[in-house]
């Protein structure tokens, strides 16, 4: 079946969490794939925060 591989993130969100997290600019200059493991990993557990904080408050 030719079923699409669709990112969880949206672009728009992976971006501002990059900008919260220091390292758009590497983004920026080397796309995701010049991040560090480490970045990616603080990308996901950050993520994470914000939608277990989004389903505890929900607007």
């Amino acid at each position: 079946m030719g079923r699409r591989n669709r990112g969880v993130m949206s672009e728009r969100f992976k971006n501002e969490l990059a900008k919260d997290l220091g390292f758009y600019d590497t983004v920026q200059r080397d796309g995701w794939g010049g991040i560090r493991t480490k970045d990616a990993g603080n990308m996901v557990k950050r993520a994470i925060q914000i939608a277990e904080q989004s389903a505890r408050n929900p607007h």
